[in-house]
């Protein structure tokens, strides 16, 4: 199984629009830390699906027939804003595996076009060529995905954005899952205020007690925001064994 960091950004991305910071400013001279909206791109033989669909270019990089599917977290923006221009193709249809989000974004539902929008069920497994997909509810402002996805020879990713803790019940399936690979929401820096609570992202500590807690062989650390990556230029952080911050273009090799 591989899979491409399509996109490692939080909403605004890196470099944030007007902002002078030190990730900001490092982004802007040098496009190899610069973060486009979250999204991966998983491979296993002749399948190819697409995560998430904030990618304002998707139409342009994925030529029709290039992919099996794509699979969406949530319909915030950030993360359906490239099905927009996608959606108006003249031929084709485009299968969109999704959470059973009513509201959806915008018009999408009302004007679909080549989209085939697939709502699907928490916990309950679909099938997209070779690999299988378990959807794991996430604690986010909108109705919000991760995914469990497992090929023929059993290799397990699962991709957690976004998200702020996890429920019981997804903690507890992906510890018994011992995933190969984990790709988590890590969008702040660590919180001054040990005693805050709420919130709508993991910060840089939420996302390495997670990891912790499932015990993936690897882990990415993923969805960050420019403060994240000025934090990270400050103080150079000493990350567990087997965990890495993802960037853009990244490409893992699960076996």
């Amino acid at each position: 199984m591989r899979i491409t960091f399509l996109g490692t950004g939080a909403a605004g991305g890196v470099p944030r629009y007007g902002c002078n910071c030190a990730a900001c400013e490092r982004a802007l001279a040098n496009p190899v830390f610069v973060r486009r909206p979250c999204s991966a791109l998983v491979e296993d033989g002749d399948t190819c699906v697409v995560l998430d669909a904030g990618l304002m270019n998707l139409h342009d990089r994925f030529p029709l027939g290039s992919y099996s599917a794509i699979v969406l977290t949530h319909f915030h923006p950030d993360h359906v804003q490239g099905l927009f221009h996608l959606r108006w193709g003249v031929l084709g249809n485009v299968p969109v595996y999704c959470p059973p989000d009513s509201e959806g974004c915008a018009d999408l539902f009302k004007h679909p076009g080549i989209l085939d929008f697939k709502p699907q069920t928490k916990f309950e497994s679909f099938q997209i060529g070779s690999l299988t997909f378990t959807p794991l509810p996430l604690i986010h402002s909108k109705v919000t995905f991760g995914y469990l996805i497992e090929n023929r020879h059993g290799v397990r990713f699962a991709y957690l954005t976004d998200t702020v803790g996890l429920p019981p019940k997804t903690l507890a399936m992906l510890q018994q899952s011992n995933p190969d690979g984990l790709a988590i929401d890590a969008t702040d820096p660590p919180s001054t205020n040990a005693n805050a609570v709420g919130g709508n992202h993991n910060d840089w500590n939420q996302a390495l007690a997670l990891i912790e807690q499932i015990k993936p062989a690897r882990a990415w650390l993923t969805h960050l925001n420019h403060r994240s990556d000025t934090w990270q230029i400050s103080n150079n952080p000493v990350l567990p064994e087997g965990v890495q911050v993802a960037c853009d273009n990244a490409i893992i090799e699960l076996q």
